[in-house]
């Protein structure tokens, strides 16, 4: 779905594209995956692991509204949201806050790419997390949320040192702000 929205020049076909994207998530809650790499993929590893192609096929709100001339930041935190939550299923994960994490995540990143009004929301979310040590098991996923905490007081390119370290220091203890 994020590949529909970077590469849409046109936001009624990126539309019409993330809608069959979203059709056939929810089809393999009924059918078997059609010749797609990917829903295949997600019918392999995913559906196994408890999550419905209906679960998944929520994340195309959050992706839909970056194509609105005025999108909505709560869907865009709704998906980073849901996406955690799915992550951390599939981790093993029950941390409650994985949800906030994953919303600063989504908001820091549409934020980074040309967006900068969703910084303010993320700092919001930032808040939220301040204190709270997430536990080992979800920390590979977490440790995203740390990069993109960081991307609110500074800009810095993906690979640099600096973020590295960041995510480092959040693999070890376990603290995003």
């Amino acid at each position: 779905m994020a590949d529909v929205v970077a590469r849409s020049t046109d936001p009624a076909l990126g539309r019409i594209k993330l809608a069959w994207w979203r059709e056939q998530l929810e089809e393999l809650d009924s059918n078997p995956p059609p010749a797609e790499p990917r829903l295949q993929s997600v019918a392999d590893h995913l559906l196994p692991a408890g999550m419905t192609g209906s679960e998944l096929a929520e994340l195309e709100a959050g992706w839909a509204t970056l194509l609105d001339a005025e999108f909505d930041a709560r869907l865009v935190a709704a998906r980073g949201a849901l996406l955690f939550g799915i992550g951390g299923r599939l981790l093993s994960s029950d941390d409650p806050k994985l949800w906030e994490a994953g919303a600063l995540y989504a908001l820091a990143s549409v934020g980074r790419r040309g967006v900068p009004e969703l910084f303010e929301p993320a700092r919001e979310r930032l808040e939220q997390l301040r204190g709270h040590r997430f536990n080992r098991r979800a920390r590979p996923l977490t440790m995203l949320a740390r990069a993109a905490a960081r991307d609110l007081d500074r800009q810095e390119p993906e690979g640099c040192r600096g973020r590295a370290a960041a995510m480092l220091a959040h693999r070890w203890s376990g603290r995003i702000g």
